[in-house]
């Protein structure tokens, strides 16, 4: 019997893009971020923050860890259509590479709205 093309599609597609995250968690600063992804959850679960929190908090563990892969992606397409120093290559690394930054800057933010109040609540007499 033939195999469900589609079926095989859709695992090669899943196995394509463990490969992709494979490729950017080779990266210092995907390692630094999901470092910092791990300290969140550790302190959510410490912390027992609500549900509404973790959503915050996945929603932007995912955000940062899915700009580092948009990043790293562009990066290599950027390398490979202009392998010489050019303006607009560095234009465009720049900008990927400064999403990234606006993505963890609004994290730290949501961060310090969620986590703030539980850590002051602890050191108050």
């Amino acid at each position: 019997m033939k195999p469900d093309a589609s079926k095989n599609g859709f695992l090669e597609s899943f196995r394509y893009a463990l490969e992709g995250i494979g490729a950017a968690a080779k990266g210092r600063n995907f390692r630094v971020q999901t470092a910092a992804g791990a300290a969140a959850v550790a302190a959510g679960l410490l912390l027992r923050i609500s549900p509404g929190e973790w959503i915050a908090v996945a929603l932007c563990i995912g955000l940062v860890l899915g700009g580092e892969c948009a990043n790293t992606a562009l990066e290599a397409a950027v390398d490979l259509a202009s392998p010489e120093r050019h303006p607009l290559a560095k234009r465009a690394k720049d900008a990927a590479a400064g999403a990234v930054l606006l993505l963890s800057l609004a994290s730290a933010v949501v961060g310090t709205i969620v986590f703030l109040p539980r850590l002051a609540a602890l050191v108050q007499p």
